[in-house]
């Protein structure tokens, strides 16, 4: 053994999927205007700040963390008015449901459905547990093309169904009556994952009752909490219950709960950031609209996806004046030329529009 090396091991031993994935890139933000990742720019008011300084000092982490996080979820179905009947689930960010909801329902055989482009972490999760992914395309304008994923439902027989709304990369709200009918027609579980909620004009939850294998996906990241990597699944017991077997013990630490349970009790003023930032949204929008060489998509989330010829060259032009954006060209062939910002503060967005109209001009 002592002859061969690790990598000749590794790749010996570990599954070809698994040597054939990229791990997922996150880039060095130090120094940049940080607009890659659409967290909230705002940070949390001084006196609740000083309000979490004095429980974090009191908190005793010499201890395990509440296993089922009771206070919490009681601050998080008063926050989110969670229908009477209806259960929570938390996770260490939301990619820690997707991975235990693929882990449960990944029978010999199972398939999981998305469409594309859409949230990479739905296939990555499905090659990292061994389920076969299937992606439908989206239409040409990144509606959700009905008929052809509803074929594919009735072809694939999926047991499990993620669809973002709004959806990641591309920022639109797909049809709820579209949602409805994908929904009805699957036969097995529907996950509408909500993690941009906050920024948009509709939501599933008041319709969980409705649909027996419908559940869906929060996350606190875009609210201003990514730091404490806090997600939550709702939906009827029944199904919880089973996966709450699957979730690990104390996956959620003692300092992510207490914080989160302080930023819960003034719930407003995240919220509040939450209509600043659409308010900027929409300014945005409009700068961008205005530059003839751009096509930018509308949005319900708190970034804006725009296409500009020579994509490359323009993100490493912002990067080069100290604006960090999210590069998607190449990601997705429906991604060509694609970049995608988040919503900063008014001041972050008017360096991103001049460094933008900079790094245009340059690659003429």
């Amino acid at each position: 053994m002592s002859s061969i090396s690790a990598s000749s091991l590794a790749g010996a031993l570990l599954r070809q999927e698994v040597l054939d994935l990229h791990a997922y890139l996150v880039p060095d933000s130090s120094g940049y205007i940080k607009l890659d990742a659409m967290e909230n720019p705002y940070l949390v008011p001084p006196a609740l700040r000083g309000e979490i300084a004095e429980a974090v000092a009191a908190a005793a982490i010499n201890r395990y963390p509440d296993p089922g996080a009771a206070s919490l979820k009681e601050k998080i179905r008063a926050a989110i008015g969670l229908p009477k009947g209806m259960e929570l689930l938390l996770g260490n960010g939301s990619d820690e449901l997707i991975q235990l909801l693929a882990l449960a329902l990944n029978k010999p055989g199972a398939t999981l459905l998305s469409v594309e482009p859409s949230f990479v972490m739905y296939k990555m999760i499905a090659i990292f547990t061994g389920m076969r992914y299937v992606g439908v395309p989206l239409a040409a304008d990144f509606s959700l093309d009905l008929p052809a994923t509803l074929a594919a439902i009735r072809r694939e027989q999926p047991a499990l169904v993620f669809l973002a709304y709004p959806n990641n990369p591309t920022g639109n709200l797909f049809s709820a009556e579209a949602v409805a009918q994908i929904i009805a027609a699957s036969p097995g579980l529907v996950v509408v994952d909500e993690a941009y909620y906050a920024f948009a004009s509709d939501s599933l939850i008041p319709h969980l009752a409705r649909y027996p294998n419908l559940l869906v996906m929060r996350t606190f990241s875009k609210l201003g909490m990514a730091g404490l990597r806090l997600g939550f699944l709702v939906g009827s017991a029944a199904w919880l219950g089973q996966l709450e077997k699957l979730r690990l013990p104390y996956n959620v630490g003692v300092l992510p709960q207490l914080v989160a349970e302080k930023l819960l009790v003034h719930h407003e003023v995240l919220l509040q950031q939450a209509e600043q930032i659409k308010r900027d949204r929409a300014k945005l929008y409009q700068q961008l609209n205005e530059i003839a060489a751009v096509k930018v998509y509308t949005s319900e989330a708190n970034f804006l996806l725009f296409r500009v010829a020579n994509a490359a060259a323009i993100f490493n032009g912002l990067k080069q004046r100290g604006v960090l954006i999210k590069n998607l060209n190449g990601g997705h062939p429906m991604l060509k030329d694609c970049l995608r910002v988040t919503v900063g503060t008014p001041d972050e967005n008017e360096r991103f529009m001049a460094a933008l109209k900079e790094s245009m001009h340059g690659v003429k």
